[in-house]
């Protein structure tokens, strides 16, 4: 029943497929009437909630499968390929999705007990059993949307509701060990965000261990448990949804693409291209600018 009444206040929102922001903050609603093909995303930090339908969500080599008998939760920015799974015209999937908030989450971690040694060593995506306080709380907080007078005042609260309940229930610990800035995946946080904005540039392991303040080894270790794949998987990820995206925005060519990532070889480029997308540039480009709902993010 709760996860009805969810369901219910986002299909009241969300009326057209794909993702849609709201006027609370951090608050996306996401819809679709129809199991689609893959889209390949960076997924930001968040908290997700499916109130009707189902996805499948790959991370290097791992296969997370969900609906809403589950929470998931990405602590690092990741990037991922995801599709719906489970969505019909009269059942569309239906996904709660509230981005995490850095300065809110270190203002909680300060009032909570230390972290145990060794707990942060788990995925930067993790699935959790739903529990009935969560599915409460994300109620309440899409409800708001009917309320623009008093949400700015409310909002705040129930958000703080939500990460305090994430913080301290099961898989918490990594984004308390993440809010922190001093544990194992803390640092590699910050490899991580060196990655997002040099990702067209060449780099050591070296260079990143030790922005990480960790040996190198101890940081490929900790990359992967973390991301699922190693640093330049990371970034091939990174520079190949970017060059989808400007051909697909800007008509560039496979060559032009390449080249404004950080590819010097377009061979090399449309192999992995393919490898990643199923598809050589050009034949990925005339699907999906045939059928432009592929690309849609979800």
């Amino acid at each position: 029943m709760a996860h009805q009444e969810l369901a219910e206040q986002i299909a009241r929102y969300a009326e057209r497929d794909g993702i849609m922001d709201t006027p609370i903050a951090r608050l996306a609603l996401v819809r679709s009437a129809q199991r689609g093909e893959p889209v390949h995303m960076v997924q930001r930090p968040a908290l997700c909630i499916i109130a009707q339908g189902g996805k499948r969500v790959l991370l290097g080599d791992a296969v997370i499968d969900y609906g809403p008998a589950s929470y998931l939760v990405a602590s690092l920015d990741l990037p991922i390929t995801g599709a719906v799974t489970q969505a019909s015209a009269d059942a569309p999937y239906l996904c709660f999705c509230l981005y995490l908030d850095p300065a809110l989450l270190s203002e909680i971690a300060l009032t909570l007990p230390p972290l145990p040694a060794g707990a942060d060593e788990s995925s930067g995506m993790t699935l959790h059993p739903m529990t009935p306080e969560l599915i409460d709380a994300a109620t309440r907080l899409t409800a708001l949307l009917s309320d623009p007078v008093n949400a700015p005042l409310l909002a705040p609260l129930i958000e703080r509701e939500l990460l305090v309940r994430l913080m301290t229930g099961p898989g918490g610990s990594v984004l308390r060990a993440i809010a922190s800035g001093e544990s194992r995946t803390g640092q590699i946080a910050q490899a991580i965000a060196w990655l997002k904005t040099h990702f067209r540039e060449p780099f050591s392991g070296a260079h990143l261990a030790a922005l990480a303040g960790m040996s190198l080894s101890s940081f490929h270790d900790h990359f992967r448990r973390a991301t699922a794949m190693t640093p330049l998987q990371y970034q091939k990820q990174l520079r190949l949804q970017e060059a989808r995206a400007l051909m697909l925005a800007d008509r560039l060519d496979a060559a032009e693409a390449g080249f404004r990532v950080g590819y010097d070889s377009p061979s090399q480029f449309s192999r992995e291209y393919r490898r990643l997308f199923g598809a050589p540039p050009v034949r990925d480009m005339g699907r999906l600018r045939a059928k432009p709902q592929m690309a849609m993010v979800i």
